[in-house]
């Protein structure tokens, strides 16, 4: 059984040998000029014969738990399995990674003997967060740049009266807050620790939030810590139900080397000292705004002219035309610029940012559900715009279809993630059926460098033929680089499924219901606000 409790050995593993490699009792034989012979013992090969450190690369691909499992073959594998070198990166939250500790003893004797000064990023559910298991982090992972802490299921904290060590070389630190369990008692015990933080992620309960109206705690004191925070570069505030605009005014006073602010779903943030940010922080280059309830007022308040934002994410907010108009002239220029959902975002805005040139260095925009922008605005955007695009999105625009798409393609030759295509909806249903073959030998075509596309259009307005396996061929080959193709479940699905599974790439193709493309990834700072 392994230290960590999970596995037992498995079929496979059962018959192996001691050494690690297959038994076969069959004779091997190879040709000879009297014909067929036995082949000598001591040209036999097995695995165990390659060099340790060729095994040691072969298993960095192999997940944790597979690991776990091999490392029950043979003493040669469980050295190998157990190396210090490919534990760099766990994850101990179940949920997530599907690895878990049985108890803590187990876990402190882990970090001591496997994870030690190799360590570099590890992430613990709520009851593995004690004060033990901080204390061994801290003593025996130096190196330790990386810590994510999940309270979200937490009803109760342990007890951190005794806790005085804290990892204190951590350049990312990510909480995942509880609605119930307030943070002070704990947070207090390490202030001190995190003066190298350079990525703080503090993560809400907006997704597993309803539509109900409860009382707000504020289970965290963001003003605290900011005060021991003073080299911050990114600050992901994810869905936090008390988070409003004292906490980013908080965030300013401090945090001069800020670069990029991330407020999603932070409903309570309405916009009203943002100019005091953008006064403060002048190195800010990306303001993620996503679903937050900014006003008209408060935004068009803000000295956007004198900012350095040029990544900028409005989707899901309410601003009125004139405010977009306002705000997005005013600025310096985007490189990246998200609108999806924006009702009010029209053809002469869209002229003007393209007319006074601050569209000149785009390279990934969201278009999708804006409703008061024309097919045509669109179709001159891709024409000037087109070859410099890496990432756009177009869904939920019915007027879309297979015609403009066959127009447009030709001129995003590096595009790398790309949405098209209108989900089922009685007020957006097509008048006519789009012929994807074409739509898919159009982009093998012209975008090799595809690496996420996602098309809409449910199985009622997809048409295909025959030869349908051929064209996704075609795509699987020129662009070799797709990681994520999502369809609308049905045949077509399945048949694009099925084509990749024969390849060898069983995760590439997805549905709608389970995932949904974005172009967040190619924010400059994307790397750093992945924080699941």
């Amino acid at each position: 059984m392994d230290h960590l409790g999970l596995f037992e050995v498995t079929k496979t593993a059962q018959h192996m040998g001691k050494e690690g490699h297959q038994i076969d009792r069959r004779p091997s034989f190879q040709a000879g000029p009297a014909g067929i012979m036995p082949l000598p013992e001591h040209n036999m090969k097995n695995i165990n014969q390659l060099p340790d450190k060729l095994l040691l690369h072969i298993f960095t691909y192999l997940h944790h738990a597979d690991l776990c499992q091999i490392a029950v073959v043979c003493k040669k594998w469980r050295a190998i399995a157990y190396d210090s070198t490919l534990w760099q990166r766990v994850s101990l939250r179940p949920d997530h990674s599907g690895l878990s500790v049985n108890n803590i003893d187990s876990l402190i004797s882990l970090i001591s003997n496997r994870f030690g000064h190799t360590l570099r990023y590890i992430e613990l559910s709520c009851e593995l967060i004690q004060g033990p298991v901080l204390h061994e982090l801290s003593n025996k992972c130096p190196n330790l740049k990386h810590l994510t802490l999940d309270f979200a299921s937490a009803m109760q904290l342990h007890d951190f009266n005794d806790l005085n060590a804290f990892p204190c070389n951590l350049k990312n630190l990510t909480i995942c807050l509880s609605e119930v369990i307030f943070m002070e008692g704990f947070m207090r015990k390490v202030y001190q620790s995190l003066s190298c933080l350079e990525v703080l992620h503090l993560i809400g309960t907006f997704e597993q939030g309803d539509e109900e109206e409860e009382e707000i705690y504020e289970v965290i004191n963001i003003s605290k810590i900011k005060a021991h925070t003073p080299n911050l570069r990114v600050v992901n505030l994810y869905g936090i139900s008390f988070v409003d605009d004292s906490h980013v005014e908080l965030l300013s006073s401090n945090c001069i080397h800020l670069e990029c602010l991330a407020l999603n779903f932070c409903l309570r943030v309405k916009g009203t000292t943002l100019k005091v940010l953008t006064q403060r922080c002048k190195k800010l280059r990306t303001l993620l705004l996503h679903h937050c309830g900014v006003e008209d007022a408060a935004m068009r308040a803000v000295e956007w002219e004198n900012s350095a934002i040029n990544e900028l994410d409005l989707t899901s907010t309410e601003l009125s035309a004139e405010t977009l108009q306002d705000i997005l002239l005013r600025m310096p220029g985007f490189q990246w610029l998200g609108l999806g959902y924006s009702e009010f975002f029209n053809d002469k805005i869209l002229e003007e940012l393209l007319r006074q040139g601050k569209l000149e260095n785009i390279r990934a925009m969201d278009l999708s559900h804006t409703v008061s922008l024309s097919e045509n605005a669109i179709l001159q955007l891709i024409r000037q715009k087109g070859p410099q695009l890496q990432g756009l999105m177009l869904g939920g625009k019915p007027k879309l279809a297979e015609q403009f798409f066959l127009n447009v393609i030709p001129f995003l030759k590096n595009i790398k993630v790309l949405s098209i295509g209108t989900a089922y909806g009685w007020f957006l249903r097509l008048s006519t059926r789009v012929h994807i073959d074409q739509i898919v030998i159009c982009l093998s075509q012209h975008c090799t460098n595809l690496i996420r596309l996602e098309v809409q259009w449910d199985p009622d307005t997809i048409r295909y033929s025959d030869n349908s396996s051929k064209f996704i061929d075609q795509l699987r080959i020129r662009s070799p680089w797709i990681r994520s193709l999502t369809l609308s479940d049905g045949e077509y699905y399945e048949m694009v499924k099925s084509n990749f599974e024969r390849s060898d790439r069983m995760t590439v193709v997805r549905t709608t219901t389970n995932y949904t493309t974005s172009i967040v990834c190619l924010l400059n700072d994307y790397k750093d606000l992945i924080f699941n």
